[in-house]
């Protein structure tokens, strides 16, 4: 019988090692902190949030696990990051298009709220250095009816130019307000489009409409927009709220019992209702 030979008994063992370590590397358990990233269209642009969730697993929140009165990384493992694509204001006070450390010192009865350009502290908030500080605003936390178990970044209460993100966790809600000045870029953008070969009425009646602007110049658009386009019921509901609005309930009225005939050929239930609640609207 031949011996195997030492460089050979060597090479199997390697193998066992090198097979045990990529075994090890392939076993994935659920992260304490899941990693979470939120994209929301806001304004003319988006709002980015990158964060981990941990949980509360039974403990004291804030005034145990985050102290009150000091700098906290709000959230964990790496910074909580918020990426703005345009130009905003958080609480009224400008804030650049860019990419910012959400950082936070909670209160008993308000938080402080800032932005920094550092983004690599993490957990290491006792390097936190104030000339990295693009912004700090002062904000009142609210109390929750139902207890949010991992911590959460939101947007919520989206409307054209305005926002809230929103800071949950336990039973605590500190709310930021978010604003974006886009109505004299929109005002711009509606005159040029105006003057080119396809102009956007609908989309320019639409702005008018929804920011109480000339009612009278929305509904010349609208006209022109559902001439363009007569089966579009969408644009129709649009002429019949902008008629409305301007008391022409005899107008408005037409134009919803035209809107409620295309969505009932197009099999559109939502616009159906909608354009019967506004004839009703309308008689009252």
């Amino acid at each position: 019988m031949k011996h195997l030979q030492l460089p050979s008994i060597a090479l199997a063992i390697l193998l066992a090692i090198c097979s045990l370590s990529i075994a090890q590397a392939q076993l994935k358990i659920p992260a304490a902190s899941p990693a979470q990233t939120t994209k929301q269209s806001f304004a003319l642009g988006d709002i980015t949030l990158e964060y981990s969730r941990p949980a509360i697993k039974g403990r004291t929140v804030f005034g145990d696990l985050v102290p009150y009165d000091k700098v906290w990384r709000t959230g964990a493992n790496a910074t909580s990051k918020i990426t703005f694509s345009m130009d905003v204001k958080l609480e009224g006070k400008e804030v650049k298009a860019g990419t910012y450390g959400l950082f936070t010192i909670p209160g008993k009865n308000s938080w402080e709220v800032m932005l920094s350009k550092d983004l690599s502290l993490g957990a290491n908030v006792g390097a936190y250095k104030l000339e990295n500080e693009v912004v700090r605003v002062k904000v009142n936390p609210t109390k929750l009816a139902n207890k949010v178990e991992n911590f959460t970044l939101n947007i919520a209460d989206i409307l054209s130019s305005s926002a809230t993100l929103e800071i949950m966790w336990d039973k605590t809600r500190v709310p930021v307000a978010i604003t974006a000045d886009i109505d004299q870029t929109i005002m711009k953008n509606i005159e040029a489009s105006m003057a080119s070969e396809k102009p956007a009425y609908f989309e320019a009646a639409s702005y008018y409409y929804d920011n109480n602007r000339d009612l009278k110049q929305a509904l010349g658009w609208v006209t022109k927009a559902t001439e363009q386009n007569p089966k579009a019921f969408w644009i129709m509901l649009l002429k019949a709220r902008i008629e409305l609005k301007l008391q022409e309930k005899a107008s408005a009225i037409a134009s919803a019992e035209k809107t409620v005939a295309l969505a009932t050929e197009a099999k559109n239930a939502d616009y159906v209702k909608m354009a019967s609640d506004l004839i009703a609207s309308a008689k009252k």
